[in-house]
Order: structure tokens, then sequence, then C-alpha cells
């Protein structure tokens, strides 16, 4: 089921960004973590947080690259008080994921904003696996993701009931999400692993970021009255490398409609910080390059239970993660 005109219009030619670095207060003593914060729209968002004397911790598999980064983001704002720190995390081995979290655990005893930056797009062919068996869309966009943000909610809660705005939890989602996601339940719960039926790979990317939407909602739920909330948000059709193992035919196709890596990190920005996103707004989508947005209509079913007219998806998808992770927390 395709999302509305008006929804792929906005979506695609997105208004110009509401927050920006502008709108920024100085973030002394704020601690945040961004996934996958070597290149692209996690850089960038490193870099703007980092002008304006946060703590980060950029949370990657390639440290080398990380450190490159780190050395370019220091040199851009000479004069920040902040702090850039790297820990290794490899979200398709679950191991890995326990171990960079007690790593930042054993550092802090604050965290602001888990951005959940860091994603996988694979190329068209044969199914590829995480280490404990997951396709590598869902292992790494979804349980990994799982795995890390169980691991640092304690912390995130901690530090809700020590401030009077909220701590959060940024999901990345997609537009692929409302392009591929099923009718009413976005999710094929007989079907997460594909052993009924493969399917192509642009699918099995665009119902992961579906599954990132729908831990923002159950995170809502679970978390919203201490303070805590998750955010999705379609970053917008950004040029990075997420999209490096595509073809030149895709590439061509979308470049059009894509647009600077500055563009994605305002969106991130907006989830992350802006002071519209509130309890109130717990479960709002976020869309390019800053603003709520309404996904498909039909994906809110998922949402409520089959007692209040739905089909329980959201909640289902929860409960499915919480027992591929269970061994590790």
């Amino acid at each position: 089921m395709a999302p509305s005109l008006s929804s792929s219009w906005t979506q695609s030619f997105p208004a110009k960004p509401t927050f920006t670095e502008k709108d920024l207060p100085d973030l002394s003593g704020k601690v945040y973590i961004i996934t996958g914060a070597n290149t692209g729209i996690g850089k960038e968002l490193a870099r703007i947080l980092y002008a304006q004397n946060a703590k980060l911790y950029l949370l990657t598999r390639d440290e080398s690259k990380t450190q490159t980064a780190i050395q370019e983001i220091q040199s851009s704002s000479p004069k920040s008080a902040g702090s850039l720190h790297h820990i290794h995390l490899d979200l398709s081995d679950l191991a890995s994921v326990k171990t960079g979290a007690n790593k930042f655990l054993a550092s802090e005893s604050r965290l602001d904003v888990l951005f959940n930056n860091a994603g996988y797009m694979g190329p068209e062919g044969a199914i590829e696996r995480t280490s404990a068996g997951h396709e590598m869309h869902m292992g790494v966009n979804c349980v990994g993701t799982f795995l890390l943000t169980k691991l640092l909610t304690p912390v995130l809660l901690s530090t809700a009931s020590e401030q009077t705005i909220t701590a959060r939890v940024v999901y990345i989602s997609s537009f692929a999400a409302e392009l591929f996601g099923e009718k009413n339940t976005g999710l094929d719960m007989d079907n997460l692993d594909y052993h009924k039926a493969d399917r192509a790979a642009k699918y099995r990317y665009g119902v992961s970021k579906l599954g990132n939407w729908a831990y923002s909602i159950d995170l809502c739920k679970r978390y919203k009255s201490q303070g805590l909330i998750g955010v999705a948000v379609n970053p917008g059709n950004i040029r990075t490398e997420l999209f490096r193992q595509q073809g030149a035919v895709f590439r061509f196709l979308t470049d059009p409609v894509s647009y600077p890596v500055i563009n994605g990190a305002y969106s991130l920005l907006f989830a992350g910080l802006s002071p519209e996103v509130t309890v109130d707004k717990a479960g709002e989508y976020v869309i390019p390059f800053g603003r709520f947005g309404a996904i498909r209509a039909d994906l809110k079913a998922a949402t409520r239970e089959e007692g209040e007219g739905g089909n329980g998806t959201t909640r289902q998808f929860w409960e499915w993660s919480e027992e591929q992770v269970k061994a590790f927390l």
C-alpha cells in the first residue's frame, strides 16, 4: 500500500529546516551517543553538537575512520569545550553491542539522547545474515539497535528523572518504510526471518525501517510517563554512504531528489533536541527536514491493540525483539 501523493510530495521536496545550530543553547554538561557517526549524517550531527560544547560518544565499527572524523570535527570548532570519544560497536554482533554499551556505562552516569543513526542497506541478491542468524537488515537496523537501546534505557531514565525536559531515543526511519510496510500491520510477524518467502533487498530495508518506527511507538508507551520518549524520523533523501552498495542506475535516478548531508542532520537535530518534541508529542513522526508529519494512515492500526480496533503489531514486534536479545541482557 503506497503513501498518499501529498505525503510523498512533502517528504521528497521538503520545506526548509526549522531547527538548526542557530537554535541550540550551550550544551555543556549534556551527553549524547550517535551510532554510525564516522561519516554522513551522524558525523555532521556530531559536528553540530560538538560546536555547542556537548560530550559525544561515537559508536562505530571502524576506529581508524572514526579517529579521522574526530580530528576533522575538532578542527571545525577549535574553541569548543566539548569532547569526542569512540567506542567500538558492530550492530550485526550482539556480543559487540553489549560490550560497547557496558563501556559507555562504565564511563558515564547520564545520557540525554541516544541517536540510533547507524544502519544497513544491502544490495540485491542472496540474503546475508548476522552472527545471530537474523537477516542483515532486520539484525542491524532492528535487533542490534533494540539491544543497544535496551541496555542504555536505565541511564536514559535516570537522566530524565533529573531534569524537566525529556530524554530521548531517536530512531532513523525512512520513506521506504511507508513504501514497503505491509498493509495495516507494517510488519509480517510470521516472516521476519524470510523463511516463508524471500523478498527483495529494498523491501527488507523498508520493513526494517518500519521496525524502527514501531520501536519509537512502544518505547513511548512504556516510558513517556517517566520522561523518556522515542522519536522516529525520516531524515530525507540524503546523499550518504548508505547507498554505496546500490547500483549506478539507482544513484542516477535518486540524485535529482537527494539533498546534502547537513539537511539530514537537521532532521535528527529536531528529533533529538527541539523543544517542540515534548511528552505530549510522544509517538509523533518527524519528516524532513525537521517537522512533524503523518506516517501512512493504515499503519496506525499497528499501534493499537485489538480491543482498541487495531492489531497490536508494534507491541508484538517489541516482544519478539526482547526474545531475540534476552541472552545478552
